[in-house]
């Protein structure tokens, strides 16, 4: 049997927006899907008789796409094979390489899904590994193809896809506009569709980094009936996560806790450790924004350290977790020790995201007036303004400035006060 079955079964799940779980359920298990999608298992007439009552096409459809394999069918396959093997290593830019040339084989065989499908898993490693310039690009490719515009499903992925990038860049303003147009083709989709769930989380994300939390919050109560006893603890436990963390920038603490403790018995570590390693990273900043210094917030830091030191992590989530562990310095009054991990985790900050830049040159700003250092403060916090105005952070602009003025304002009473002694 050739790859076109698996591929066009993939092209057809992924356009209704189902999952593997959902498309398997009660009788197929999800790696059982995937051995299909992949071509490393073939179908019985029976499985195929199943799969097309499930997806509503005639069984002789399915039939059709079981052709004779080729040479370049092999090819295919092999490249496939190779992307998700490195994908599963997390060996991000090895499986770009292998889904490009995969994606490539399909664009000369005229596989027009098997291209758009390889050429998203791409951008995903993409995403994944920080190049997010190419991944963009490439993104923006997607949307622009036919596939993307003629299925609602593809449509709503891509535009997520765009969205996440341009959070990642800073540009918050135009996510917002990507992740909102994300969920209008979304509403065309079955209400129990995880690609609804997906393009919500992302939305979610990129409302609450722009400090629109109230918004942000309204698609959370959205969000939270997309959950219900059938939904896989997994998805179950990233949904608490994305309501946890706007819950704590909206300075409700008790409901962040609620969630987070809630995502941290759903999500597993034995699952996802790159997930696992990520939720607590983002547990323990949230925790820390709000002020929380307790066991509970050293913990986190501590499994996301330790988690990251295990599974290949981006230079972008190292500094993360060192800032996350210098914020947590400052914040039980190790400032010499925040400043020197301040200082570090500065000196590379271009491979910060621009909003997140900003707020490690906050925090150093604000370390450095703690220690009396307030000439040097203000370089800082200045830095920081200009990293907020340009990544659309508008709360996060009013604190910098707001630390600027205790500054100046403490130097001008010293500053009368020098000259009021000097006058007696």
């Amino acid at each position: 049997m050739g790859n076109g079955f698996g591929e066009k079964l993939r092209a057809e799940r992924l356009e209704r927006g189902m999952t593997q779980a959902e498309l398997g359920k009660d009788l197929y298990s999800p790696s059982y899907i995937s051995l299909l999608e992949t071509g490393r298992r073939e179908p019985t007439a029976e499985v195929i008789e199943e799969l097309a009552r499930r997806l509503e096409l005639a069984p002789k459809a399915l039939e059709a796409w079981s052709q004779p394999i080729s040479l370049s069918d092999a090819e295919y396959v092999l490249a496939g094979l190779y992307a998700r093997q490195a994908w599963d290593l997390r060996d991000y830019p090895l499986a770009a390489s292998h889904a490009a040339t995969a994606a490539k084989i399909a664009l000369e065989g005229k596989n027009t899904s098997a291209w758009w499908n390889m050429t998203y898993m791409q951008a995903e490693c993409l995403l994944r590994h920080g190049d997010l310039a190419e991944c963009q690009q490439i993104t923006e490719r997607l949307l622009e193809h036919p596939m993307a515009r003629e299925s609602v499903g593809l449509g709503v992925r891509a535009r997520q896809m765009l969205a996440a990038v341009l959070q990642r860049q800073g540009q918050l303003s135009a996510a917002v506009d990507q992740a909102m147009e994300a969920m209008k083709l979304a509403e065309q989709l079955p209400p129990s569709s995880t690609i609804i769930t997906g393009a919500l989380r992302v939305l979610i994300g990129a409302l609450a980094e722009s400090g629109r939390l109230d918004e942000a919050w309204t698609h959370c109560r959205v969000l939270i009936t997309q959950v219900d006893e059938k939904t896989m603890p997994q998805l179950a436990g990233e949904v608490a996560w994305v309501v946890g963390n706007v819950a704590f920038m909206r300075h409700d603490y008790a409901e962040g806790v609620k969630e987070h403790e809630r995502a941290a018995r759903l999500l597993s570590p034995a699952n996802d450790i790159e997930m696992w390693a990520r939720f607590n990273k983002a547990s323990a900043a949230v925790r820390l924004q709000a002020g929380i210094v307790e066991p509970e917030t050293l913990a986190s830091i501590e499994r996301a350290e330790l988690a990251f030191s295990i599974v290949y992590e981006m230079k972008s989530d190292e500094l993360e977790v060192a800032f996350i562990r210098a914020r947590w310095l400052y914040l039980t009054g190790d400032i010499v020790a925040a400043i020197q991990k301040l200082r570090e985790v500065h000196a590379q900050r271009d491979a910060l995201a621009k909003h997140t830049a900003g707020e490690v040159s906050l925090l150093l700003g604000k370390s450095l007036k703690a220690a009396g250092e307030a000439d040097e403060a203000l370089i800082f916090l200045q830095e920081a303004q200009k990293a907020f105005s340009s990544a659309g952070a508008q709360d996060l602009i009013q604190q910098a400035l707001d630390a600027m003025l205790e500054i100046r304002l403490a130097q001008q009473r010293t500053d009368a006060a020098a000259k009021d002694a000097k006058a007696s």
